[in-house]
């Protein structure tokens, strides 16, 4: 995007925690030398949410269909973007593309996008996030069409291989949540990146089993594991029969028997890459690269 683009700021999921997040989201669309447009609801809670579905869907939907922005930054992820699915205007978005911002809950978004308007949207840092060198290098490099990947240090490689597909995934809670609907990604000759935050190792490994059962694993052509972040200890009782983090991401590539990586720069941690999902790329396990095509 160019200097002076005009980028709006919704919160389509979870709530702001305050001014700070909003000043520091704002202060974040400046750098870039883009101007920022806030939505008008904001700083609404609703419990959970950013406000009611109407609320959240009304500065999504004006944003879509406002000529004059060029990009929407989601602010924050947490929960809320899979209750407005139905009623978004995907219609102003065919219309005129937009670029997308956002991981997290934001996935959803991402999905719903993907199968409503064949749009590449990227699966980045939130607005509200301080924003790290390497983070906003590869968010940079993303919105201007560069690779904004590369090799992944200290990778280790669950099996070997090269593939190239279209990129797909976020979240492993929300896709597993979105599996079954019309808003679930199409995993067919995917190279599929998932990460996930404050979940049991034997819900990541219930999670990745259920989208196995579901036949999406199997579609796709290769695997990008990115951090499993502040997963939770078993209880001493527990203790005794618990298995790894590892043992499951390595079990899964195994039995897929793809090109899968894990430790990747995605997910919930200071240091990020963006990806563009929807974009063809290729995994080298054994190099330890995921790059974005032309």
């Amino acid at each position: 995007m160019d200097a002076g683009a005009r980028v709006a700021l919704v919160a389509p999921a979870g709530p702001l925690k305050g001014e700070a997040d909003l000043e520091r989201a704002m202060l974040n669309v400046r750098s870039f030398g883009w101007v920022p447009v806030r939505g008008a609801h904001v700083f609404e809670r609703e419990g959970y949410l950013a406000g009611s579905d109407g609320d959240r869907l009304a500065d999504l939907n004006s944003a879509l269909a406002d000529n004059s922005i060029e990009a929407i930054w989601c602010l924050r992820g947490g929960y809320g973007v899979m209750r407005i699915l139905e009623t978004i205007d995907y219609a102003a978005l065919r219309r005129r593309p937009k670029v997308i911002i956002g991981y997290s809950d934001i996935t959803a978004l991402h999905s719903a996008l993907a199968s409503r308007c064949e749009l590449i949207t990227y699966h980045g840092p939130t607005a509200r996030a301080t924003l790290s060198d390497f983070s906003r290098a590869s968010l940079a490099r993303a919105i201007a069409g560069r690779d904004s990947c590369g090799v992944v240090d200290g990778a280790e490689v669950l099996h070997g291989g090269r593939a190239r597909g279209h990129l797909i995934g976020g979240n492993l809670a929300t896709l597993c949540a979105l599996s079954g609907t019309p808003y679930s990604p199409d995993y067919t000759d995917a190279i599929l990146v998932i990460e996930d935050v404050n979940e049991a190792v034997y819900r990541i490994d219930r999670m990745l089993t259920q989208l196995r059962l579901a036949g999406a694993l199997q579609r796709c052509r290769a695997i990008v594991f990115g951090q499993f972040t502040d997963v939770p200890q078993d209880s001493p009782e527990e203790n005794l029969g618990a298995r790894s983090l590892r043992d499951v991401l390595h079990e899964v590539a195994q039995t897929v028997g793809v090109p899968c990586i894990a430790g990747a720069p995605v997910g919930h941690i200071a240091d990020q890459w963006t990806l563009p999902l929807g974009a063809p790329a290729e995994l080298d396990a054994e190099a330890r690269t995921l790059r974005i095509l032309e």
